[in-house]
């Protein structure tokens, strides 16, 4: 049974499904498509985004357990560092880490729904979507987890009606081999792939949302590994039936360089009324997205206002204790992407800021591991999950993670000058919130 003012693991796992079933899944393969004309490369990118990500959510699932309390990174790098890195952990995640993928999902929500409905502006419906999910989350946990479970059910349900539909309505298959062949290897080991797991990192970030509403979940040490390693293998398996879908009623030329590849797939396989009602129902989809960021996000700023007086009113929660002022400032940040920025920057420079975010997380796990067998485990440490296969999770995160952002790099300098100006702002923040605020209110 659910305690009151808290999230049953269930829901947990809606919103770990709905954070990262959004923006990704539905633009970054036209993107992809600019540089690989592969349909093995292609799928070889989502299985391999979906190990990483299967990677990272079991090194979560330890930390969270070890480590029980809201916040996500914030939390684990304040404990296994320095205050001062889960300060700048917690304001990438503040400022990019959701605010702008919220952002991104809005935007395509309404980009989706504007190709049906060509009089409505898409920036607007993005704002419209963002307030209203704002208003339901900043009331209580009952009206918060019953919308998310609900729409998280009705996303999953959508995807597998729409690739049944689309594989059966198809006139004609595409011809796209998915088997290897000798020019494929240049295509894996250069550039191009690791930019594009940028792309796919994207689209599978979401996999950690458990660990930022820890303090709000049943059992966390018990339920935690399981809400993370189900969600996410749930989601890599979607990721690569639409995909497959996606290639096999839509030629690569059509998909090329477009951010709506649902609707121009809807538009192979259905004709333009069947599109029409795919587009709409797409765009419902991105609903429980935007929803997921704005149950997440706030309790990252909740745990910061919580440890520095400065930023105090961040941690005030209402009657339901729900975190209300950070819900309604972290709706502000996205807002404030949403009309400021460019889709693809803004999508290659929050993947590269929040990959250094998790590799530092997945990293500490290591030196967590080496302190605690230093002070001898207690028994309650003993209790904790253990990820399997240590420390292969653990490694295969951390090389390809390192791999992407060093070609990330080399072919996009300036997502990464801005994402080092973030985590250089970050730092000043903390030195401001160190000298200003009084003592750490919270002991962990």
């Amino acid at each position: 049974m659910k305690k009151q003012g808290k999230f049953s693991g269930v829901t947990a796992m809606a919103i770990v499904i709905a954070n990262m079933i959004g923006t990704g899944i539905f633009t970054s393969l036209g993107f992809q498509l600019m540089d690989i004309r592969s349909g093995f490369v292609i799928m070889a990118l989502w299985v391999l985004g979906g190990i990483v990500a299967l990677c990272g959510a079991l090194c979560y699932a330890e930390l969270g357990a070890r480590l029980p309390r809201s916040g996500g990174e914030y939390n684990f790098l304040t404990e296994i560092y320095h205050p001062a890195a889960g300060f700048i952990s917690g304001w990438i995640s503040a400022t990019v880490g959701f605010a702008a993928p919220t952002a991104l999902a809005a935007i395509t929500f309404g980009i989706y729904l504007s190709s049906v409905f060509p009089s409505l502006d898409p920036l607007w419906l993005a704002t419209i979507l963002i307030f209203s999910m704002t208003l339901i989350h900043a009331s209580s946990h009952k009206n918060s987890g019953g919308l998310q479970s609900f729409f998280t059910a009705a996303k999953i349900l959508l995807i597998l009606g729409f690739s049944i539909a689309a594989l059966l309505s198809v006139e004609t298959i595409q011809n796209v081999s998915y088997m290897p062949n000798s020019s494929d290897l240049p295509l894996l080991s250069g550039g191009a792939f690791a930019v594009s797991l940028i792309y796919v990192g994207y689209a599978y970030s979401g996999w950690n949302a458990a660990t930022y509403l820890t303090g709000e979940i049943e059992n966390p040490k018990k339920t935690l590994p399981r809400i993370l390693t189900i969600g996410t293998g749930v989601v890599m398996i979607s990721y690569i039936l639409l995909n497959y879908v996606f290639l096999a009623v839509a030629p690569m030329d059509a998909m090329s360089g477009k951010i709506e590849i649902g609707y121009i797939a809807a538009r192979h396989a259905f004709g333009e009324i069947g599109a029409a009602v795919m587009g709409v129902t797409l765009a419902m989809l991105l609903i429980s997205t935007v929803s997921a960021m704005l149950v997440a996000a706030p309790r990252v700023l909740q745990v910061l206002g919580e440890d520095y007086s400065l930023f105090r009113f961040l941690g005030k929660t209402n009657r339901h204790q729900i975190p209300s002022t950070a819900i309604w400032f972290q709706s502000t940040m996205a807002m404030i992407f949403l009309w400021t920025a460019s889709f693809q920057s803004i999508l290659i420079f929050s993947g590269a800021t929040m990959a250094l975010n998790s590799l530092f997380a997945v990293l500490g796990l290591f030196i967590l591991r080496h302190k605690e067998t230093l002070q001898k485990q207690t028994d309650n440490n003993d209790q904790c999950f253990n990820l399997p296969f240590f420390p292969i999770p653990p490694l295969i995160f951390i090389s390809v993670t390192l791999w992407t952002l060093v070609y990330l790099a080399i072919e996009n300098p300036i997502e990464i000058a801005f994402s080092v100006g973030v985590i250089i702002t970050g730092g000043v923040g903390y030195l401001l919130a160190n000298k200003y605020s009084q003592k750490h209110i919270h002991k962990a």
